[in-house]
């Protein structure tokens, strides 16, 4: 299965990492204080640098996972995979520093730890490039590959067989779709319609297959026991993958009532009590601490505004919450005074001449939206959360896109899943509910701290904050 394969080179590359990790500080910590290339005082110990290694290796693996390098599922590439090593390597070195100041160590080696980081981002990167290379060249020659017949032509078919074509490190081979609709010989994408279903007990003898895949159309689900039944009796083994692509989430949540399966259409972990709490309880101390930590980056801001244009310091305006409760949203004015049928008028776009000098760098560095802290500190938004949108455009929006309402489920936040994707200012509505549904069925307490952290990186400084 592609769970299997991907859980087993998940594994393979942790335990490289590792090695990678441990090698990348012995290598550094040589060219310190054994290469002679370096000037260094007398110091620490061997054995209290080696001590380090104890706990840098298993901080540096979780900061790789936090940053999805061991999520071979993701076709993004090598670009995007040496952003993540860089960012998860120099995430590290500060936090490791930090730690050194905390614990008040001043003689541990800076310029050490400089060298660790530049050569831990270097040997990581050929390491993994070597790796896809050989895994690439390994199922080239046909080694170790699964070959699989879809029954049933339907969207999540199509949906398989991208993912399998974008990602050949699976080791996937489709040999064809079976479908009674769909004429023999259609193609999507260079895999064929090889006949009927019907024509399952032919075939078979005919293909070396190690998997049958169920991909039947919503429509065709009368004949679900009898094709499941056909394919158990081939001896091969079947899954099904079912079309109910936007109708029910990803990773359903199920109950068993008595033996009787249920599953729930939508699964939000925030409306289990201890979640919701342990949420709100992080937000209160994030934004406490973020009121007091950013209080002179406001207190400037306010100055600037004041000093440069004619209005309030603070822009309040009405966004809709949870549970479809309007409220009043904070933020440092950007534009010019107006009306309220002006403000009503739309969205801000690029150049538009509303914004002020102050209020455009305010805006791209997302400076504007910490007044919003003191919104989070009284329980109306989170730190973390899809962005709340003005009730006109809520109407609006609910009509037009599916499953829009949903994010309404939880409080709205300062920072989403969205944003770090880019997907802030005037970009696409439909792509933004995406990443908020995505968000809020998948909700985890480190998903929130991964979020927060990428926003360090992505959501402050962002092309389409205008």
């Amino acid at each position: 299965m592609i769970r299997d394969n991907q859980r087993l080179i998940n594994r393979l590359t942790l335990v490289i990492d590792a090695f990678v990790i441990a090698a990348s500080y012995l290598f550094a910590y040589f060219m310190k204080f054994e290469s002679g290339l370096l000037l260094y005082d007398e110091g620490l110990t061997m054995q209290t640098y080696m001590t380090a290694l104890y706990f840098l290796v298993p901080g540096y693996l979780i900061l790789y996972s936090k940053l999805d390098l061991y999520n071979t599922r993701r076709a993004s590439g090598r670009k995007r995979e040496l952003i993540n090593v860089i960012k998860a390597n120099s995430l590290g070195a500060v936090i490791f520093m930090v730690v050194l100041y905390l614990i008040n160590q001043p003689d541990f080696s800076r310029q050490m730890i400089f060298i660790f980081w530049g050569v831990c981002i270097c040997l990581e990167t050929a390491v993994r490039n070597m790796m896809r290379a050989l895994m690439m060249f390994w199922w080239r020659k046909g080694y170790n590959l699964k070959y699989v017949l879809l029954v049933g032509y339907s969207g999540s078919a199509e949906s398989y067989i991208n993912k399998v074509l974008l990602n050949p490190q699976w080791g996937y081979v489709i040999r064809g779709i079976l479908d009674d609709k769909i004429e023999r010989g259609t193609e999507y994408k260079g895999i064929k319609v090889l006949g009927t279903i019907d024509n399952l007990p032919l075939i078979l003898p005919e293909n070396k297959l190690d998997e049958i895949a169920i991909t039947l159309p919503l429509g065709q689900y009368g004949r679900l026991k009898e094709i499941v039944n056909l394919c158990e009796k081939s001896g091969v083994h079947t899954k099904f993958i079912p079309d109910y692509a936007g109708i029910i989430p990803n990773r359903p949540y199920t109950e068993d009532i008595q033996g009787l399966p249920v599953i729930n259409i939508r699964h939000v972990p925030l409306n289990n009590t201890i979640n919701s709490v342990v949420k709100r309880i992080v937000d209160l101390i994030g934004s406490a601490a973020g009121i007091i930590l950013s209080s002179p980056v406001m207190i400037v801001s306010a100055i600037l505004i004041k000093a440069t244009s004619k209005g309030p310091v603070i822009f309040a305006q009405e966004r809709v919450g949870l549970h479809n409760k309007p409220f009043q949203m904070y933020k440092f004015r950007t534009m010019i005074e107006q009306t309220e049928a002006e403000e009503a008028k739309g969205w801000t776009t690029k150049d538009d001449p509303r914004v002020t000098k102050v209020g455009k760098f305010l805006r791209r560095t997302s400076l504007d939206e910490l007044p919003q802290l003191f919104n989070i500190l009284v329980g109306q938004m989170s730190l973390v959360g899809p962005r709340p949108e003005r009730p006109q455009f809520v109407e609006k929006f609910r009509e037009e896109i599916p499953r829009y309402m949903i994010k309404h489920q939880v409080r709205p936040g300062l920072t989403g899943w969205a944003q770090i994707n880019g997907l802030r200012g005037d970009t696409s509505i439909e792509k933004r509910i995406e990443h908020d549904l995505y968000y809020i069925e998948n909700w985890t307490l480190e998903f929130d701290i991964k979020i927060l952290f990428l926003t360090i990186f992505r959501g402050f400084i962002n092309k389409n904050a205008y």
